[in-house]
C-alpha cells in the first residue's frame, strides 16, 4: 500500500522523536493513503512561507504481522473515546499502528463540544458522520516504522 506524509521537508527516515503529543492517535508518524489529504497537510507550512513536501512510502503489510494494529472503520463511539484518551494524554495502549478518521477542525469542534459536555456522545457521533472521508495511519513504534519504506518525495 502506498502512503503519503505532508511536511515542509522530505522525510526519508521517519522517527518518533519529532512527533507531537496529545494528537488524534497519540505520538506517532502520521501518514495517509490519500494523496490530496497529504497535500492539504502541507498547506499549513506553505502559509508560513515554507516548502510543502509530500513524501511517499510503501507500507509492506506482510511485514506488519508482528505489530499490534487498531483500525477504526468509521467515526464511532470507540473512535471518539480513543481520540479523547490520546488528546488528553491518557492513552496507555500498546498499539503499534492506529488507523482511522482524522479529527480535523470541524471534527475537533465537535469533540470540544463533547469534552465540555455541551452535547452528548450520540450527538457527537451524529455530527461526525457527515464529515468528508479521510484517513490517517499513525505509526507509533519502531517496529511499525520498520514496515515503511521511503520511495521519494515531491515539492508541492
Amino acid at each position: 500500500m502506498i502512503l503519503y506524509h505532508g511536511s515542509y521537508i522530505a522525510v526519508s527516515n521517519p522517527d518518533l522523536k519529532h512527533s507531537r503529543r496529545n494528537v488524534d492517535f497519540g505520538t506517532g508518524f502520521y501518514t495517509t493513503p490519500i494523496y490530496e489529504q497529504a497535500k492539504t497537510w502541507c498547506e499549513k507550512f506553505k502559509r508560513r512561507g515554507r516548502d510543502g513536501i509530500v513524501s511517499r512510502y510503501n507500507f509492506n503489510e506482510s511485514t506488519s504481522e508482528n505489530v499490534k494494529i487498531l483500525t477504526f472503520d468509521s467515526y464511532s463511539e470507540e473512535w471518539l473515546d480513543f481520540i479523547l484518551l490520546c488528546r488528553s494524554g491518557r492513552d496507555t495502549s500498546d498499539y503499534d499502528i492506529v488507523s482511522g478518521g482524522v479529527a480535523n477542525d470541524k471534527v475537533f469542534n465537535t469533540v470540544e463540544l463533547y469534552f465540555e459536555q455541551l452535547i452528548d456522545k450520540r450527538e457527537a457521533i451524529k455530527r461526525l458522520r457527515y464529515e468528508k472521508p479521510n484517513l490517517q495511519i499513525a505509526f507509533r513504534s519502531e517496529a511499525a516504522l520498520a514496515c515503511l519504506h521511503f520511495e521519494g518525495s515531491e515539492q508541492i
